[in-house]
């Protein structure tokens, strides 16, 4: 069910102000670090997802 109150361009700049914070505080090599595993993150979450959706039909 959507929640209605749901503002994806309010979610996108959330998303964006969180990662020009954290850009600020890290060094070239640490952002980077912190880049690969939050990609890593994102695409295990999505596997575990599709695998979610796949076994349950």
């Amino acid at each position: 069910m959507r929640n209605p109150n749901c503002d994806p361009l309010a979610l996108t700049t959330m998303v964006n102000s969180l990662a020009v914070a954290i850009a600020g505080k890290l060094s070239d090599e640490e952002l980077d670090l912190t880049a690969a595993i939050l990609v890593q993150l994102g695409d295990t979450l999505a596997t575990i997802s599709t695998q979610r959706a796949f076994c349950s039909s």
